[in-house]
């Protein structure tokens, strides 16, 4: 008993293994549609399955009509057959399908018919389909026969009408399911491309009311929970830009002050530290504010076409880096403002030569400048995440890359260009500004 157990219980595991690998194919391969296709497919798999249920259903009831009927017909035929053989003696020879102890007789019908009972016999799924009905008649068996090949013939073609409208109304639930679909996926793409726009730093994107402002779908739900969201950002963003912009400007009053009365200083070293941190504070102060501005995206460029190479020469000279000029390659014309082009190139010098190690390379490439140095490189955050303001590179102040970066980041935007950062196998950190040709 044991063994036998178990001999059926590894058939009925590999069985529920076979199950699960399907499951597993199916998940797979669904996990690569698009939610349009899955509500289609779902929509389509739902309406074949009653489909079948149905047909299965209908051919069943048919097929017991077909059986049912051909059943009395043979047993009347049978009926008459007798009161004729027990008038006449003998079976009408014109009756070629009534015959007493008949060879074709299946055993079964003949065994039921010897022990005393009328039977009949159905026969659909052989090649020469029909309908016995048999009796005993004087120690012997009367049967008469009759063909079903017509009948069979009738059923086989209402099956394949059952599959054509089945087939018709599973292609009509899959459009249906994939037009309700589109538009569902639709409006989610909207909702995404609209986030990712915010994300991007257009505040002002909505994704909008696709229907009624009635509707109560979860799609409509979402959208409004967006667009409260986006609405809600940008007033608390604009606020804080506005208020970095009014700080910076009222600062630069009394700082305008300061630094008047400081050169009236005697000559002496606190008159130079002095001096020093308040030309600090004037460079902080004109960076927020320029901050400010590029947050608000306010700033306009002065595009001109230009040389690239002559104009980092240039910007290079007045700077008085002390860098090295490594290769102008060519003198690419590039459609820039030179003003700005200056102070994104020279925030990224003078962040490599304060958070970096010399030597400090600078190459023009066709319409790209990279600013190279040979220090630790850029910190895993800041190629990840971009630049954060007040951050600086000294150790009590956290690892990053102060204002520097962040207004050559927005400059290069307002231009058009293109700043890459990244860090040389070699050793090192490389920022690469790439400008559009003129």
């Amino acid at each position: 008993m044991r063994r036998r157990a178990a001999g059926l219980a590894r058939p009925a595991r590999s069985a529920w293994a076979g199950t699960r690998a399907i499951v597993r194919r199916v998940r797979a391969f669904s996990h690569g549609l698009s939610l349009r296709w899955k509500i289609a497919a779902a929509l389509a798999g739902g309406c074949a399955l009653v489909a079948v249920t149905i047909g299965l259903l209908i051919h069943q009831a048919r097929a017991a009509q077909l059986v049912t009927t051909a059943r009395e017909s043979a047993t009347a035929q049978l009926v008459r057959v007798r009161q004729l053989y027990e008038l006449t003696g003998q079976v009408d020879q014109s009756d070629a399908d009534a015959a007493v102890d008949d060879g074709r007789l299946p055993s079964a019908l003949r065994e039921s018919a010897l022990a005393g009972r009328r039977s009949t016999f159905v026969e659909l799924d052989g090649s020469d389909p029909a309908v016995w009905a048999a009796r005993p008649i004087g120690g012997q068996v009367l049967s008469v026969r009759l063909p079903l090949t017509a009948e069979r013939a009738d059923l086989r073609e209402f099956d394949r009408e059952l599959v054509a409208w089945g087939a018709l109304v599973v292609a009509l639930a899959a459009l249906g399911g994939a037009g309700l679909a589109s538009r569902l996926s639709r409006e989610l793409r909207t909702a995404a491309a609209t986030a990712r726009r915010i994300s991007r730093g257009e505040l002002d994107a909505r994704i909008g009311q696709s229907g009624p402002d009635t509707a109560r779908n979860e799609v409509a739900e979402l959208a409004r929970a967006v667009d409260t969201m986006a609405a809600s950002l940008q007033r608390r963003l604009e606020a804080e830009q506005r208020f970095t912009a009014d700080v910076a400007h009222e600062l630069r009053t009394p700082l305008t002050g300061l630094h008047t009365a400081a050169e009236l200083l005697p000559p002496s070293r606190p008159t130079e530290l002095v001096r020093d941190r308040v030309a600090a504070l004037r460079t902080l102060t004109e960076d927020l504010l320029e901050v400010a501005r590029l947050d608000a995206r306010v700033e306009r460029p002065a595009l001109e076409v230009r040389p690239l190479g002559a104009l980092v020469e240039g910007i290079l000279r007045r700077g008085g880096f002390g860098v090295e000029l490594v290769d102008v390659g060519g003198d690419a014309l590039v459609r820039t403002d030179p003003r700005r082009l200056e102070r994104i190139v020279s925030n990224l010098v003078a962040n490599a030569c304060r958070h970096g190690a010399g030597p400090v390379e600078v190459t023009v490439t066709g319409p790209t400048v990279t600013v190279r140095d040979h220090g630790p490189g850029f910190p895993s955050h800041v190629l990840r995440d971009g630049p954060q303001r007040f951050v600086t590179g000294s150790r009590e102040r956290g690892q990053g890359s102060g204002l520097g970066l962040t207004i050559a980041l927005g400059q290069a935007e307002v231009i058009g260009a293109r700043v890459e950062l990244r860090n040389v196998s070699s050793g090192g950190a490389s920022a690469t500004v790439t400008l559009p040709r003129g």
